[in-house]
């Protein structure tokens, strides 16, 4: 095929003729390369580069009418771009060693920047980012020109040599002037333009009028002022411009991106430049930033989807059906089945040694002057070389002294065919070969492992498995690096984690002995013995031990010799880790093998002088040199000042990474630059290896008469389907590869397919590469299974029969046999990921990533690339880099841009782009990135990345179907209902005990008819203690107190407030004794109390409007309160709140003097208004529910029936007691049934969390309420203490029920993590139970005292969803336990009712819980924030069956259950399952989700998600998450979130909002507030410290 040659560059660049090129001087052409790299490494800007060549070219091109020289760029001519036929010729003259264009391998970098071109300019929200996180250090700002490009592995120097060589984006002209744009930082401002939206008027376009940075521009992409006496919002994006237009107090400024800014999915939203209808998108009123940018990510999603992938799966609970289908267009391979294919005969050598270690006593002793290796100084100063001479007797000491001098109670320590493990720092070489060669005499098995540097490097924990599988003990290292190693006290090295315990021996002359003349090291000939163990590290992140045996070590050193040419006395310059694969084969062992002298040049040198190699050739006249792609990238960067060095002595540069379809940019680099300096384009010769089959193949040095090299230009496309296509039309998704030479002598090799049974390929189908020989490695040590699979493949023919009666060992290396019998590698197993059933190549993903920019924005080009699994499907992560000068919207546009680049080259989305600050992805050993340890870190969340997009909304194509409702199923009553069945189940109705037989009290009570008796009845006995933060009692109310108390209110009212009977008066205090008091005053003056939690303090702005709202929506003529609130109410604090002047007359009852009432007020009828009850409920409605006089008094009785209460009874209560049942509890039970309540505020609990235990132990109380929100601050306050509370005599095994105050679905883990913390306080695990109220009723069950245990079942969380019950066994996947919630108290009685057809449901399926009872609630005083909220709540009948009932709907979904139990009546027990609130639940992709199941999930993803709420927005899920720990951690939760709510819940995240803890709202009860959440989320309000929008 083509050779090689400098030219290939300039042919491309000038155009009129190739001839031109080769006048061009040598000067001229080295300078063009410097400039060339210049703009690669982004020193100079595209324009200075093209000014400048300008200038170099201008004397040597004809000038063409005028034009500018540096516009003469080749626009991709077609002949040159087309590859040739085999056999044709083409016409065009070609200088001899010219090479076809098609072949340069800058061909990608242009294929890039025109697959960019080709999109439109797109727009799609950026995140937004708090300060701090912004300015996120990064690690080491600058470094040496070291750690590597890219991973050394993994593909290190992926593309940037070709990208060094294409700069001029070829391109039309067009395309050309918008990436020079780009590409400067769009100074450009034109391309900026911007949109002011005018309320009432055609925007005005600013096309040239904004010069505004590129970074103003994209930080705020959509900003909102408000100059109202409202405060500015807070900034979401963090980046202090702001657009503020005075005339207009709220307008949305909408500015354009720059262009080229894009991105594959992205629809246009608002164009600055011919739409700009910024007021509203899709009829949503950009009223925030936030919400702007989210109408810009539905905007985005609007767009269809690649073809949709026909592979949903069908949820049907029995069984996911993930069906793959393959698209019936794919390619498919067409060539006959190959043939495998053998080596060249190993020649036979006359004096050919038996074995490694008798050649290296024969040079030892005849040719002991010899020299054997080189070592180096970071001055690249030679330090020492160790001759054959030297190399022979300090190998025999160290054997003698590791077989006689060590010894572990008279025992020898080590026996031959132990493992030993060498531990030898990459600089010093010698003190390892020495090592090596010792172990070999002692007939040791020598691990060489790397350093351990700290106890946490990357893998360091799998090399200890290794160390530990081999039965290491003992390990080999130097004086310095000994004294390096970490140490524990005693002055030992410290146990690594994972290692086992080794003794570290120093190998150093003074710890070795001479052997006695008499002993002799035995030389045995080659046998299967484990000669060696090398490690190698999989794509999961293990690390395995390769076994070598004497006899393939000793043939893979002859293959070498042979295959390389390798002569005796020759100077090799190895580049490479001398410990593992081509370092040491070449530079170890057939060095040794062939008395050469090898010149080793240490990774640290390389990274201060990478040209210390190239010095070293031209120094020694070396003839061969060992290295990888990354060594000739660096030594590109550095040879500007180089002009003495030559490179002709050269015979052989292998490239030992050859197989990374990549390194053929590096090698056509080089040779552009240094073919000037000697090197002859024919001795660069790529090899392929890997650590199981030792090296598969290399290209042979020219003189041994082989068939030219050859190159194949790939379509991308074809390869993901595991097709060879040679690439014709589509010119954009190509991949050239160069051979790697030709299979080894005496090999047999065969390509075989990747998956299931190793049938061979096609002659055109991409396969893994296997190799039968005597020179590979034999097993993986103590793994047999492993062993098997890897070593010992028996290749089949398609009819079934094995090819070979010989095993063959799989090298992990992708690629097929090309023309001339070449091999070609297209990639490694471990960088395929299989997307959507097509196979992709980390390492082509990567150099896409790098040919975006070149060398711009990545820094150093270190770039990871892998595959997660979530939800059945492998999916693409991209981690890179950033250079720390990188702005916020550079990374944006970057990553928007290898979005669509990888999209039209490889045709896959990838899942998530993160960027991490420089210097801090893990490192392998040598350089290179450590790939399985980042996606270790990426799983865990412990990668820190600065800046994330995901793209679920692209890339994720296998949900399973939405749910189409299915219309006009309901079926009519008559077919439905038989009896008390529905359609063969029992109904789901269920009551509590039948109170209207019992005889408690005939007549009927007034609540302060009750006091009254009371007071004079038993006027001591003490109703209530109030306890304060310090645990003792602060006040008390026995019942003659309570009732002087309240007349005095009720004189009050009635002489200072002049009120009438009827009218509502607002009681605003802190939890205590006074409020229970003016309550009950009121009563006794006829008026209606409102009780109203009191402003906070510290917190006026947003706990004022609260009560002055309540205020006003009940009507209160009048606030009763202490001197302390009255004073804030009217303070000027308040009025920057609300308006202090509207407040209705406030009274103080702090001071009232000792009156009597002349009569207490008796309501005409028990069903007259006792008292208003308003509570903001989740969705934050505000509700008042009206209690009449009978409805409290019956809800007193059956609470007291439940629980047992009598005046002898003591409970103790820490609730709030403003609404609910918890008002009940607080201000009315006691009176009721006379027992004594030990009141506990919650708020007390806050300085002193065991306050309420330490009350329920003191007091030795059976009976106690608690709210979730208490519960919690114990489980979290005291979860550690519990021995301190022990020791304070804290004892909890009085309490018979604690009940949890609730209305809600029950809170397992919290209750469970409750009682197994205070089992150790004698805490019984039967005691902690829930109840259930809601606005209608507010106490519908409560566990009582007597009465089965709360049961709990497991649901199928898939078939909730679709709204039904499907019980599943604890542990089953998807399952979700609910627990009962309390049992039903007396006289109510619960259906379970259809949502929309109103109709009864059966035992055990999901539908609204209907109540009836004597103490619901009778109505709705006024509903604020949602006027229309029905009449229908409190009275509404079944559309069948019992129609005669009226039921009140509770507003919950829930179930009923039958159980096995019996309750005190002797029936079967049932039970009320409640799910979750109706208002709340999302109905999403046609199911309906509960917000707490998906946030239950996402709190489990990662340690620091301290809370979790969602919402959704039109179509889109957000979560709020509250980030507990660092603010680096922040965008590790985007992808964890993400992933988590995909895998169990089938969703794709909108949005990823991460929060300051605390930042979600939470009422007194412990419930979140979502919607108020969401609204200060809209509102900007949050100072989110990110956001993350997923595309």
């Amino acid at each position: 095929m083509a050779e090689r040659s400098s030219t290939g560059l300039l042919m491309m660049m000038l155009d009129p003729s190739p001839a031109i090129a080769m006048t061009l001087p040598a000067e001229v052409r080295e300078k063009l390369a410097e400039l060339e790299l210049e703009l690669s490494e982004g020193d100079i800007t595209q324009k200075g580069y093209e000014k400048k060549r300008g200038k170099l070219l201008a004397p040597y091109i004809p000038q063409i009418q005028g034009v500018d020289p540096s516009l003469q760029i080749e626009h991709r001519i077609q002949t040159s771009s087309q590859v040739a036929p085999p056999g044709s010729k083409q016409n065009k003259p070609r200088a001899a060693n010219s090479r076809d264009e098609c072949f340069r391998s800058d061909l990608h970098t242009e294929a890039v920047q025109a697959a960019l071109a080709k999109y439109k300019e797109r727009k799609m929200p950026m995140p937004s980012k708090r300060r701090s996180v912004l300015v996120q250090s990064s690690v080491e700002a600058c470094t040496p020109p070291d750690t590597s490009s890219a991973s050394e592995d993994e593909g290190s120097l992926r593309r940037q040599g070709r990208i060094a060589s294409s700069s001029p984006y070829q391109a039309h002209p067009s395309v050309e002037h918008w990436f020079n744009r780009v590409i400067q930082g769009s100074s450009t401002s034109s391309s900026a333009s911007s949109t002011s939206s005018h309320p009432g008027g055609r925007p005005h376009h600013a096309t040239n009028t904004t010069s505004a940075s590129a970074a103003t521009v994209l930080a705020d992409l959509m900003a909102h002022t408000q100059l109202d006496n409202h405060s500015a919002p807070p900034d979401v994006t963090g980046l202090s411009e702001r657009s503020v237009h005075a005339e207009h107090p709220q307008v949305a400024s909408v500015r354009g991106l720059p262009r080229g800014y894009t991105h594959t999915s992205v629809m246009e939203t608002v164009d600055g430049t011919d739409k700009g209808d910024g007021e509203a998108m899709d009829g949503v009123p950009v009223n925030s930033r936030v919400s702007s940018k989210i109408q810009q990510l539905l905007n985005t999603l609007k767009r269809p989807k690649r073809p949709p992938l026909r592979e949903f799966f069908v949820d049907d609970f029995e069984e996911l059906l993930d069906v793959q289908h393959p698209d019936p267009n794919q390619p498919k391979p067409e060539g006959g089945e190959m043939r495998p294919l053998n080596g060249e005969p190993l020649g036979v050598v006359t004096n050919w040694p038996p074995s490694l270690l008798a050649s290296l006593q024969r040079w030892g002793t005849t040719q002991p002057k010899s020299p054997c290796l080189t070592a180096l100084d970071n001055a690249s100063k030679p330090i020492y070389t160790l001759t054959y001479g030297k190399l022979w007797t300090r190998s025999q000491k160290l054997a003698y002294t590791l077989l006689n001098k060590l010894s572990t109670r008279n025992e020898p320590l080590l026996r031959p065919g132990d493992r030993v493990a060498l531990v030898f720092p990459n600089n010093d070489p010698v003190m390892f070969m020495v090592a090596f060669y010792g172990c070999l005499l002692a007939e040791l098995v020598p691990v060489p492992i790397e350093v351990p540097l700290t106890r946490k490097d990357a893998g360091s924990q799998q090399v200890g498995f290794l160390l530990g599988s081999c039965g290491v003990t003992l390990a080999l290292t130097t004086d310095a690096c000994q004294k390096g190693l970490p140490k524990a006290q005693t002055g030992e090295v410290v146990t690594f984690k994972g290692w086992p315990r080794l003794l570290w021996f120093v190998t150093d002359g003074k710890h070795v002995v001479k052997p006695p003349k008499d002993w002799h090291p035995p030389i045995r000939d080659a046998s299967n013995e484990i000669a060696y163990i090398e490690y190698k590290t999989s794509k999961e992140g293990s690390t395995m031990g390769i076994t070598v045996s004497h006899s393939a070590m000793l043939a893979h050193c002859h293959v070498l010799t042979q295959a390389c040419g390798y002569t005796e006395g020759e100077i090799i310059t190895n580049v490479l880790d001398f410990k593992r694969d081509a370092g040491l084969w070449h530079g170890v062992l057939t060095s040794v093998m062939n008395r050469m002298h090898v010149i080793s040049i240490p990774y640290s040198l390389m990274k201060v002088n990478p040209l210390s190699w190239i010095q070293k050739v031209h120094t020694y006249k070396a003839r061969v040199a060992v290295v990888k792609s990354r060594d000739m990238h660096w030594s590109l960067l550095a040879q500007r000042d180089q002009r003495d060095i030559s490179l002709s002595s050269l015979r052989m540069l292998i490239v030992a990474d050859g197989a990374n379809p990549w390194s053929i940019s590096s090698c056509d680099a080089f040779l552009n630059v240094f073919q000037a300096r000697g090197l002859r384009p024919e001795v660069i010769c790529p090899c392929a290896s890997s650590s199981e089959a030792m090296t598969v193949a290399i290209r042979r040095p020219p003189e041994m008469g082989v068939p030219p090299p050859g190159k194949a230009v790939l379509s991308m496309s074809g390869l993901s389907y595991g097709v060879i296509r040679v690439d014709t039309e589509e010119k954009l998704s190509v991949l050239t590869v160069q051979d790697v030479g030709q299979v080894m002598p005496g090999a047999l090799v065969c390509v075989i397919r990747v998956e299931g049974t190793p049938y061979l390929c096609r002659t055109d189908e991409v396969g893994e590469i296997c190799v039968s020989s005597s020179s590979t490695g034999i097993s993986y040590y103590g793994l047999p299974g492993m062993t098997k699979n890897v070593f010992e493949t028996i290749p089949v023919t398609s009819s079934g029969a094995p090819i070979s009666d010989r095993p063959f060992t799989r090298t992990s290396l992708l690629g097929f046999i090309g023309p001339d019998n070449l091999v070609f590698v297209v990639g490694k197993m471990d960088g395929l990921m299989v997307v959507s059933g097509r196979r992709h190549n980390a390492d082509d993903v990567v150099a896409t990533a790098l040919a975006v920019e070149p060398m711009k924005f990545v820094y150093r080009g270190r770039i990871a690339v892998f595959s997660v699994s979530v939800l059945h499907d492998e999916r693409i992560v991209v981690v890179a880099e950033q250079r720390p000068d990188a702005s916020e919207e550079d990374s944006f546009q970057w990553m928007s841009r290898v979005l669509q680049a990888i999209d039209s080259i490889h045709q896959a989305g990838v899942y998530c782009l993160a960027l991490v600050p420089a210097n801090t992805l893990p490192k392998a050993p040598l350089g290179g990135i450590h790939i399985s340890e980042t996606k270790q870190r990426f799983l865990e969340g412990a990668l820190h990345p600065c800046n994330v997009l995901m793209c679920p909304h692209t890339c994720v194509t296998n949900l399973p179907k939405p749910r189409q409702k299915q219309p006009g199923t309901e079926v009519g009553p008559a077919s439905m209902i038989v009896g008390n069945l529905v359609a063969g189940k029992r109904i789901a109705q269920a009551c509590g005990r039948d109170v209207s037989q019992l005889e408690d009290n005939d007549q009927f009570l007034y609540m302060q008819d009750v006091l009254q008796w009371r007071a004079q009845a038993t006027p001591d006995h003490p109703l209530f203690l109030l306890l304060n933060a310090k645990g003792t009692v602060a006040n008390t109310a026995s019942c003659v107190q309570l009732h002087k108390r309240a007349e005095r209110v009720a004189v009050a009212l009635m002489e200072r407030g002049r009120l009438n009977t009827g009218d509502h008066v607002a009681l605003v205090y802190p939890p205590g004794v006074d409020l229970i008091a003016t309550f009950y005053g009121c009563l006794y003056a006829g008026c209606v109390p409102v009780t109203v939690r009191p402003p906070h303090p510290q917190n006026l702005a947003t706990t004022l409007p609260t009560v002055k709202m309540i205020v006003e929506v009940s009507k209160s003529v009048c606030i009763l309160t202490t001197q302390a609130i009255m004073k804030l109410l009217k303070s000027k604090e308040a009025a920057a709140a609300v308006d202090i002047k509207t407040w209705p007359l406030i009274l103080d009852t702090d001071d009232l003097p000792r009156k009597r009432i002349p009569q207490i007020y008796k309501p005409p009828t028990p069903e007259m208004l006792a008292y208003l009850d308003f509570s903001v409920s989740t969705t934050g409605i505000l509700a008042g529910v009206k209690m009449s006089h009978a409805a409290t008094s019956a809800l007193c009785r059956s609470i007291k029936l439940q629980c047992e209460l009598y005046p002898s009874r003591q409970i103790a209560i820490c609730l709030d007691p403003y609404c609910g049942l918890g008002f009940a509890l607080w201000c009315l039970c006691s009176v009721y049934s006379g027992h004594q309540s030990i009141l506990v505020p919650p708020l007390e609990l806050e300085t002193n969390p065991s306050l309420w235990l330490s009350a329920v132990s003191q007091f030795k109380v059976r009976v106690t309420f608690c709210s979730y929100s208490v519960m919690e601050m114990c489980t979290k306050g005291l979860g550690s203490q519990t021995e301190a509370l022990r020791l304070r005599n804290v004892n909890l095994s009085c309490v018979r029920t604690c009940m949890v105050v609730a209305e809600e679905r029950p809170r397992i883990t919290l209750t469970q993590s409750f009682s197994k913390i205070f089992k150790d306080l004698g805490l019984s695990s039967r005691a902690v139970s829930t109840t259930f109220g809601c606005r209608v009723n507010v106490a519908i069950c409560l566990q009582g005292t007597s009465g089965p245990d709360p049961t709990t079942v497991y649901l199928d969380m898939r078939a909730l969803r679709h709204d039904r019950v499907r019980l599943v066994e604890r542990g089953s996947p998807h399952s979700l336990p609910l627990t009962e919630s309390g049992k039903i108290l007396p006289g109510v009685k619960v259906i379970i009712a259809n949502t929309e057809t109103k109709g009864p449901l059966g035992d055990s399926h999901l539908g609204e819980i209907w109540v009836s009872s004597p103490h619901n609630a009778t109505g709705y005083y006024t509903v604020y924030g949602e006027e229309a909220l029905h009449a229908d709540h409190f009275s509404t009948r079944l559309s069948f069956g019992d129609t005669q009932t009226l039921w009140a709907r509770t507003g919950y979904l829930g179930f009923l259950r039958r159980t096995e139990l019996t309750d005190a009546s002797g029936e079967r027990h049932d039970a009320l399952y409640v799910v979750g609130s109706l208002d709340e639940t999302l109905e999403l992709r046609g199911m309906r989700y509960h917000p707490t199941d998906i946030e239950t999930s996402v709190i489990r993803s990662h340690k620091s998600i301290a809370e979790c709420a969602v919402f959704t927005w039109t179509n889109l899920l957000v979560v709020v998450v509250e980030l507990e720990g660092s603010e680096q951690e922040a965008l590790d939760l985007v992808a964890l979130v993400t992933n988590v709510v995909l895998e169990e819940h089938y969703l794709i995240v909108g949005v990823v909002v991460v929060v300051d803890p605390g930042v979600i709202p939470i009422n007194s009860r412990g419930e979140k507030q979502r919607m108020h959440l969401r609204g200060g989320f809209f509102a900007d309000q949050l100072d989110p410290i990110y956001v993350a929008y997923n595309m």
